[in-house]
């Protein structure tokens, strides 16, 4: 199943014929081919397919670049705003606005410098060649604070209306995820202007920040939008076990630091694994296989995947393909590709796209072999 959106890319990513190298991988349902479509990327974080066939990724170092249809690199683009390289803290995600074809605005998540520290930052810029004009930051998270972890980051974009942003609990923060005047361990909603919608859950509450969604998170670094229903499907790190799959809906308590099933990095018991007005969560992995990067497969390309949810291993270089039964997940794949999988996207071409956390990083396209 293909978007307009998305049929209007088809031709030009088709363009992307070079690769680096190949070789087959079986999965359960079909004989793949993993290619290297490029290397020499610095930590990649995200990435965005072009309407002209090239590709736009995120370093986490605080780079943008362009992929070209060979494959070959742009030098880093310009005008970016000031970004927080630390620990897990960079540039994060890239996502193109619904209107990009008319007014080419891109969003950014990145860790943005403060007085006390930093925190996640989503700026709304203007694509110009080889620079980014007209920078505004439309979310800057509270409070500022200094911390090399757990800063969310993804972006997600419901109905070309609202722009959903995934926080984390900065770690040594993480009671914050329990309270609801900060904005550590939050899903935010916004408009795709920054400002707050009118239907935002808390927003006449004096007490809660106006922006928040749900809470009780510990790091959320996958987000999508399942295909049928429209709602957020969120994962979140766990501390030694207790990863999550959650639907991530208004209101809701997820449960962080109060309930998991993780425990304390060296061991120890961190809260207990269920109370009554907290979710569980719908998938749950323990040993953690520290999930980055999540999308639901819409192609019949490679066959036996239409309607699957896609989700990176950093852990363990895997990308977990999973079958669904309404909104349970019924059957779980391990494909092994070797390599830390920080982002998984669908290509316009049908192909599957996966960034690798490395210092010499790489996008790696997944296909049904020939």
């Amino acid at each position: 199943m293909k978007n307009a959106f998305t049929v209007s890319l088809l031709s030009a990513s088709l363009l992307f014929t070079s690769a680096l190298y190949a070789q087959t991988i079986n999965s359960e349902k079909a004989s793949l081919t993993l290619e290297q479509v490029t290397k020499g990327l610095e930590h990649p974080w995200g990435l965005a397919f072009l309407p002209d066939g090239r590709m736009l990724v995120t370093e986490r170092a605080g780079k943008l670049r362009y992929v070209n249809t060979d494959g070959t690199l742009s030098a880093p683009l310009q005008g970016l705003p000031e970004i927080v390289v630390n620990g897990q803290g960079g540039l994060f995600d890239v996502l193109l606005h619904p209107n990009f074809a008319e007014n080419k605005q891109i969003y950014l998540s990145y860790n943005e410098p403060g007085e006390n520290g930093s925190s996640t930052a989503v700026a709304l810029a203007t694509l110009n060649g080889d620079k980014l004009d007209n920078i505004q930051v439309i979310f800057s998270a509270n409070p500022k604070f200094s911390s090399r972890h757990h800063f969310g980051g993804r972006l997600v974009i419901q109905d070309n209306k609202y722009l959903f942003i995934t926080l984390g609990d900065r770690g040594q923060r993480r009671d914050d995820a329990q309270t609801l005047d900060n904005h550590h361990g939050k899903v935010i909603r916004l408009y795709l202007d920054g400002s707050i919608p009118q239907d935002n859950p808390y927003r006449q509450d004096p007490a809660v920040l106006d922006d928040i969604w749900s809470y009780g998170h510990r790091n959320i670094q996958g987000a999508t939008l399942h295909p049928t229903s429209g709602e957020l499907w969120t994962h979140e790190h766990g501390p030694q076990g207790g990863d999550e799959i959650n639907i991530t809906r208004a209101t809701l308590n997820y449960g962080w630091p109060v309930i998991t099933y993780g425990e304390e990095y060296g061991g120890g018991k961190i809260g207990q694994t269920e109370k009554d007005g907290m979710e569980q969560p719908l998938h749950k992995w323990t040993p953690s296989i520290a999930p980055s990067g999540m999308t639901f497969y819409l192609d019949d390309a490679i066959p036996g995947w239409n309607n699957s949810l896609l989700v990176g291993s950093l852990r363990f270089g895997q990308l977990v393909r999973m079958e669904l039964e309404g909104d349970n997940i019924r059957h779980e794949e391990r494909i092994m590709i070797g390599q830390r999988i920080r982002d998984v996207r669908q290509g316009p071409d049908g192909a599957v796209y996966l960034l690798t956390d490395q210092a010499d990083g790489q996008i790696l396209r997944l296909k049904a072999a020939n």
